[in-house]
């Protein structure tokens, strides 16, 4: 069994907002995960979803394989770099703001998830 996977990195969305949906998909069939990520609502969906298509992609060009045979095997989202930012406070002290990056990486395969 076969696995294949695509990556995503420097996305603008903090990891712990888009690992909500991450968690949402992990071992699904991709035509289910596909709709639930669509219709979550969440902007981490939306950029999940890239990296979805693309995982597909990957499997049906390498592969003889249809998308409806393919399963969610493995989907994460790790932390990036850090954007660091200053807001100024008053007695000219500063307050550190921090926007955060993530990787996504999305595995898909045929068969059952173990």
């Amino acid at each position: 069994m076969e696995k294949f996977q695509a990556v995503t990195k420097y996305v603008r969305i903090s990891p712990r907002k888009a690992r909500l949906a991450a968690d949402l998909v992990r071992g699904m069939p991709v035509d289910q995960a596909h709709l639930q990520l669509q219709n979550s609502g969440l902007k981490g969906g939306r950029l999940l979803i890239k990296t979805l298509k693309s995982a597909v992609a990957n499997a049906e060009l390498r592969s003889n394989t249809s998308a409806a045979k393919l399963r969610v095997h493995e989907i994460r989202v790790d932390e990036g770099p850090r954007l660091k930012r200053a807001k100024p406070r008053s007695k000219g002290m500063r307050h550190p703001i921090l926007k955060r990056m993530s990787h996504f990486t999305v595995v898909v395969g045929e068969g059952e998830n173990k």
